[in-house]
């Protein structure tokens, strides 16, 4: 007796619709009629429609499927090969999109509103992981020193990143010139340093208090993808973001003696 074209519909998971296109075009009409003209599906028509279903997950089209399933003598692997080709280049072409989304998806989550070659050319090694940024912006979106970063990061000139990123690097020098030295974390050269840090970070996005300045710390320490934004893997040593951490706690601790920097008063 066969099977309906419901039946078929419900274990092939195509629908009823699917099946009705098919017939029409004459891909895969069944072989059989109930007695009051209704499709029955036979073990044949099962084949075909397996074999088409396979193509179709490949991506080829109907009339290219019609042909190979016409003529028992196509070259059906060159077909394969073929499609493979194309696959190929589509998931190329789609992880250039892809690249591009993640692009505009960044500067949206770093406020750095920059060309590709630009950022390039500013940043060099310097790389926003997007997956810590959006991690920050879900954990610090709240905040209002957050959103002022964010806001004048996004009004920052290309000038204005290459000052910045100048300054970054020569702070960064001087920092690794002291780790190299051996010059302890909480000694007078290293929370001088961590204090230069703090004055770039309210110089150029938010003002930083001691306390901001730790937390800061801590993320250095215990996040890689931070660290990496201010030292490049190529120029990080080992226990080196430990050391930048201790500094930085060291350094807002000596402030916190010293009383409020008139420097600093509203």
């Amino acid at each position: 007796m066969g099977y309906s074209v419901g039946q078929v519909a419900a274990f092939a998971g195509v629908t009823v619709r699917t099946l009705h296109h098919y017939d029409r075009t004459g891909l895969l009409s069944p072989g059989e009629r109930s007695p009051a003209g209704y499709r029955r599906y036979g073990d044949a028509d099962l084949a075909r429609l397996q074999q088409i279903l396979f193509y179709r997950e490949l991506g080829f089209p109907l009339d290219e499927i019609a042909a190979i399933l016409r003529d028992p003598h196509a070259d059906a692997l060159g077909h394969l090969r073929e499609r493979q080709r194309r696959l190929r280049e589509e998931i190329a072409r789609l992880e250039r999109l892809a690249t591009v989304a993640e692009q505009a998806i960044e500067v949206q989550r770093t406020g750095v509103r920059l060309s590709p070659e630009e950022r390039f050319e500013v940043f060099g090694e310097i790389s926003f992981d997007l997956s810590y940024a959006t991690e920050a912006q879900l954990k610090w979106r709240d905040s209002a020193a957050y959103r002022e970063a964010m806001t004048r990061a996004a009004g920052h000139s290309k000038e204005d990143w290459r000052r910045l990123m100048a300054e970054a690097a020569a702070w960064r020098a001087g920092l690794l010139a002291a780790f190299d030295a051996g010059e302890p974390a909480d000694g007078e050269r290293a929370m001088d340093l961590a204090e230069d840090h703090r004055r770039h970070l309210a110089r150029w996005f938010t003002p930083c208090p001691p306390d901001t300045h730790r937390r800061v710390a801590d993320d250095l320490a215990a996040d890689p993808r931070a660290f990496a934004l201010l030292v490049p893997p190529s120029q990080q040593r080992p226990g080196l973001a430990a050391y930048v951490s201790k500094a930085i706690h060291a350094n807002a601790a000596r402030r916190a003696a010293a009383g409020p920097d008139p420097e600093e008063q509203p």
